[in-house]
């Protein structure tokens, strides 16, 4: 199932990064280049990047110019985590290029790329999640808790996986039908971002 491989590809791209853990070590994804493999790999690991970048902002003793450039980072990156999602969404639009929708076919809510997108940030929450059900420099309430956390977040994986599986087989039978959207983001593009083109 498509699924049961992103998973295994997101979970080896956490492990990886966990080897290092290093918001600066660059990627070396194992994957062939172009491959629906190398795009989840490389996907996921830009949100495992983006993850401790967000936990390094919040130390309340950051320096104020270190805390301002790791937020233009986190900016760049959720550029290019969208970036990512579009080029799955294309991925998936040429793999179904040759399907005809029925007649009465829909349209989803969200495209593909977008629900193994939120699968991606399930699979870094779950691995940290896990990691502090079992800290041992913490009390016994707080590993209960996070127990409990972690139980719910592997039910959300299960269902998740189930939901993209059936929209991936609709789209496939021709049941529903996809489309790619661009997010259209605005205040990154300094014709668009009034802040940015009033200063001109």
């Amino acid at each position: 199932m498509f699924t049961e491989q992103a998973n295994k590809i997101f979970e080896r791209s956490i492990a990886d990064y966990h080897n290092y853990d290093n918001v600066d070590h660059p990627i070396a994804n194992p994957y062939t280049p172009g491959s629906i493999e190398h795009l989840l790999y490389h996907k996921n690991w830009i949100d495992t990047v983006q993850w401790h970048l967000e936990d390094i902002i919040r130390d309340p003793n950051i320096d104020p110019a270190e805390a301002l450039q790791i937020k233009r980072r986190i900016d760049a990156s959720n550029q290019e985590r969208t970036d990512m999602v579009e080029f799955i969404d294309s991925w998936m639009l040429d793999r179904y290029k040759d399907v005809q929708p029925a007649p009465d076919a829909r349209i989803n809510t969200e495209t593909p790329a977008w629900a193994i997108d939120r699968l991606s940030i399930l699979a870094l929450k779950i691995y940290h999640m896990e990691q502090e059900a079992s800290r041992t420099d913490t009390d016994e309430a707080h590993r209960t808790a996070c127990s409990k956390k972690l139980a719910v977040l592997l039910t959300q994986k299960a269902d998740l996986s189930i939901a993209i599986e059936e929209l991936l087989d609709d789209i496939e039978s021709g049941r529903k039908y996809m489309k790619v959207y661009k997010q259209m983001k605005m205040y990154n593009d300094p014709s668009l971002n009034p802040v940015l083109y009033g200063k001109k």
